[in-house]
């Protein structure tokens, strides 16, 4: 009798295995803390150990939905965008559209990867463009899938295009500015060692992407899916008329997601001259809301039917906000346990003493476990650069080169970690398993980890 195959589990199940591993870890790490200012920045120096609050079951269970409310607004957005591109689909513009793309390519689809990969790089080197990929990956998915290609390949064009520029932040002021406000330093401090990053880390996240996709293309049995895999797909065998109401309809469509790359840069912050709109989760939820009933209307849905689509594309995306909430509550665990401080206090006393190159390979291999449990480089900026920035100086390494070694890891980690809210929700949108993404992609995340310590060890060596 043949023993079955081991399957994955879910990415639900995952998290929640992380959740009960953190809660055990409470039991084991000594709670301490740091003073902080009035800002919330903690004061390097001044750890101190606190009483213990260990996270038993009942407070796993609690922090799964405490990780969902305080990432309320981006779960929020995943809805509504899923309702948006529920009524979208329904008026049949992205079936016709997807199709006469693919007849204009007329087997030069390939080309598709690198063209979008380094749009997706641009977005994430300048403005850190990676929660807003979840938009994306609905509509790209199809396309590469009605191209021959399998999900891999959709996901990969969206996520390691925008995740191999946000490694290589140049401008993010949602990572490097922070960061660098924190260090002390310029935006502008180290920028030529993060281009050159960029260029070399989008080149070769191309590379694997097309070469990837090339022998899937060529051989279907070469997929870590199979083709096809995934629930998004689309028929083009058959003709799909794209009348000119669906072009109406896709030109409508295209403007709502320039509206939303455009109203979340942040040009002033970049130095720019165009207006800044700042907006975010809440303001794009309401772009979207508005953009799928004016679809709903120009295909002359009546009113019930246009509610009850939308209603049904938020449902399709529920998973994935349900990921995203509970993938938050490993954050809650740590911080209501009283470990977090202990953690990066650990890491201090680590560094204390280094020399340049190894105090900067050092930094970048402690950020390594310290994403994993902290996913948001906003938050981990905050906690940790008012710690590691005075201890560079002492080593001999400036602020902006600390920065460097942050961002570096952070953006590499989120590539793979699960606990990575972007990265789980998008496979779970491709229908790709968690161990199915893994054995596609470490390849290609080794590479840039050997490239970073080689990029960062130059640096310091040059400082």
């Amino acid at each position: 009798m043949a023993k079955p195959r081991f399957r994955m589990p879910t990415a639900y199940t995952i998290l929640f295995l992380l959740l009960i591993a953190v809660a055990a870890a409470t039991y084991l790490i000594p709670a301490g803390s740091y003073e902080y200012d009035a800002s919330g920045v903690p004061l390097s120096g001044t750890y101190h150990t606190v009483a213990s609050n260990p996270q038993g079951l009942g407070d796993v269970l609690l922090a799964a939905f405490e990780g969902f409310y305080s990432a309320v607004d981006v779960c929020v957005f995943i809805l509504i965008v899923g309702g948006f591109l529920g009524v979208v689909m329904k008026t049949g513009a992205i079936d016709a559209g997807v199709s006469h793309i693919i007849r204009l390519l007329g087997g030069r689809e390939s080309l598709l990867i690198p063209i979008l990969m380094v749009l997706f790089g641009l977005g994430g080197t300048t403005y850190g463009m990676w929660e807003e990929t979840m938009a994306f990956y609905p509509l790209l998915i199809p396309v590469f899938l009605a191209a021959g290609y399998d999900a891999v390949v959709g996901i990969s064009v969206i996520l390691l295009g925008a995740g191999a520029g946000v490694i290589a932040s140049t401008v993010n002021p949602f990572a490097t500015g922070i960061a660098a406000g924190f260090a002390g330093v310029s935006l502008g401090e180290g920028i030529f060692l993060r281009l050159l990053e960029w260029v070399v880390f989008e080149g070769a996240a191309i590379w694997y992407v097309s070469a990837y996709a090339a022998r899937v293309k060529k051989d279907p049995s070469r997929s870590v899916v199979g083709v096809g895999g995934g629930r998004l797909t689309v028929e083009v065998g058959k003709e799909i008329p794209f009348t000119p109401r669906r072009k109406a309809v896709m030109a409508v469509f295209t403007l709502v997601f320039l509206i939303m790359i455009y109203a979340v840069i942040p040009f002033a912050d970049m130095g720019l001259p165009l207006p800044t709109l700042g907006w975010w989760f809440p303001e794009l939820s309401a772009l979207f809301l508005v953009g799928g009933i004016v679809v709903g209307l120009m295909d002359r849905m009546g009113e019930e039917n246009i509610a009850s689509t939308f209603v049904s594309g938020c449902a399709d995306l529920l998973g994935v906000a349900l990921i995203i909430g509970i993938s938050r509550g490993i954050t809650v665990l740590m911080n209501n346990g009283h470990i977090t401080d202990t953690v990066l206090y650990w890491g201090e006393q680590a560094l204390k003493g280094a020399g340049p190159i190894a105090f900067v390979v050092l930094v970048f291999l402690l950020y390594l476990p310290l994403t994993v449990l902290i996913p948001s480089s906003s938050g981990l900026a905050t906690l940790s650069i008012p710690i590691l920035a005075p201890l560079g100086r002492f080593a001999g390494v400036g602020g902006d080169l600390v920065v460097t070694a942050f961002q570096s890891a952070s953006g590499l980690v989120n590539l793979i970690t699960p606990t990575a809210a972007v990265l789980m929700g998008a496979l779970s949108l491709g229908r790709v398993s968690y161990d199915r993404w893994v054995k596609y992609v470490w390849k290609l995340v080794a590479y840039i980890f050997l490239l970073c310590l080689l990029f960062l060890a130059v640096g310091a060596a040059m400082g």
